[in-house]
């Protein structure tokens, strides 16, 4: 198993993702946290994803001093494997977690629609330092789109200062009564 000498941390690695789940991670906190050096946690969630458990995606930038690129997001490949590793069954209603679960679903349904339609897009999130953001950030024939995930019915605008570094950009808020055509219609039904 790609030399892993501490199945144990491995297993405690994956709990600490999963609570996690669509949040950036620094590998160095993780590492801290489980008492391994920063190379063997990359090690271990390289592995990870090859073995199709999780996905890791990055933060995206043009290279704006005020852009944040450097840590990741992970993503659940099975949700169900999530809420195994953290023994979390309640039903969607009673849990503190419906907004990392919908987005983690979105994601990875967006994923699947996009391989299974060999589209070769470029997944990423958005975050700046002063805290503005976007969940999910797709670049597809040369075009950008912004989309903000929420599982209720908030109305959310897009951050100015996307708006202002990206006029090209598209920007949509996913919810629950828009995702079907996100995660069903491959091209631009979805990103416009």
């Amino acid at each position: 198993m790609s030399g892993i000498r501490h199945s144990n941390k491995l297993r405690d690695l994956l709990r600490l993702l999963a609570f996690q789940a669509g949040s950036e991670v620094s590998f160095n906190e993780l590492g801290r946290a489980l008492g391994l050096d920063t190379a063997t946690v990359q090690r271990y969630v390289d592995l990870l994803e090859k073995v199709f458990v999780i996905k890791v995606v990055g933060g995206y930038s043009r290279n704006l001093h005020k852009e944040i690129s450097k840590k990741q997001k992970i993503y659940f490949q099975d949700l169900g494997v999530r809420n195994a590793l953290i023994e979390q069954f309640a039903s969607l209603n009673l849990r503190d977690d419906q907004g990392r679960l919908w987005e983690n679903y979105l994601f990875i349904e967006r994923s699947k629609l996009l391989n299974n339609n060999q589209l070769r897009a470029n997944q990423f999130f958005w975050r700046l330092q002063t805290g503005a953001e976007l969940d999910y950030v797709e670049e597809y024939e040369g075009k950008l789109a912004g989309f903000e995930f929420k599982f209720g019915k908030k109305k959310v605008k897009a951050p100015q200062a996307w708006q202002e570094t990206y006029p090209q950009a598209t920007f949509q808020v996913i919810n629950q009564e828009s995702y079907l055509p996100f995660v069903l219609e491959e091209g631009e039904a979805s990103t416009t």
